[in-house]
């Protein structure tokens, strides 16, 4: 068994005193509040008068749309929506200069928007049709590489992309007659396809 001498054992003592006054227990500022990390969500400064954001900024209820709080910036980015219930509701891009009291979306040069029934929409153009209308319990899976907009049905891909969106982006999300939808930027449902990843909050946002 290895000893120390007492003036190592004093010096070691100190030096872990002085970590914890400056850092804190476990080595966390007690003195200097930790910044939180900021996350991806919806922005409930940037929505329509009638909408309800609920559940930390993952639940979108009433009438309206809302932007997330950051922009696709990333080259690849991946969200999901849950439909927690149905009605009439909607999920896409859009620019922050959208109107968002005004639902359905796509029917502005601002938003391009898969609708409840399938159809995909952009400046009042439908620019194609899913083969399979999500349902009440769906996950929906949405891809963004600045090229096109892809959407995956419960895992898996539907091969209907939406394309020639331009501008700063952000996702947006509309619901009215009941419909109610939960957001996921993180911790998804379905694993990301292969180069995609959760929305990344750009260094000059935090």
């Amino acid at each position: 068994m290895k000893f120390h001498s007492p003036e190592v054992v004093r010096m070691a003592a100190c030096f872990c005193c002085l970590r914890c006054c400056w850092d804190g227990p476990g080595f966390n500022s007690g003195h200097i509040p930790l910044k939180e990390i900021p996350t991806v969500k919806l922005d409930t400064s940037v929505m329509g008068n009638d909408v309800v954001i609920v559940k930390d900024g993952r639940r979108i209820c009433g009438t309206g749309a809302a932007l997330s709080n950051a922009p696709i910036a990333q080259d690849k980015a991946y969200f999901e929506v849950k439909i927690r219930s149905t009605g009439v509701w909607g999920v896409g891009l859009a620019t922050r200069r959208c109107n968002l009291n005004t639902v359905p979306l796509g029917d502005n040069t601002e938003s391009w928007v898969l609708r409840h029934d399938g159809s995909l929409f952009h400046d009042k153009q439908q620019r194609g049709k899913l083969s399979e209308t999500p349902q009440e319990g769906d996950v929906l899976g949405l891809t963004y590489d600045h090229v096109q907009l892809n959407f995956y049905l419960n895992g898996h891909p539907l091969s209907c992309p939406l394309t020639g969106m331009k501008g700063t982006l952000y996702p947006v999300f509309y619901v009215d007659e009941g419909a109610v939808i939960d957001v996921q930027f993180d911790k998804f449902y379905h694993q990301p396809p292969d180069g995609f990843d959760s929305i990344m909050i750009e260094q000059s946002l935090l």
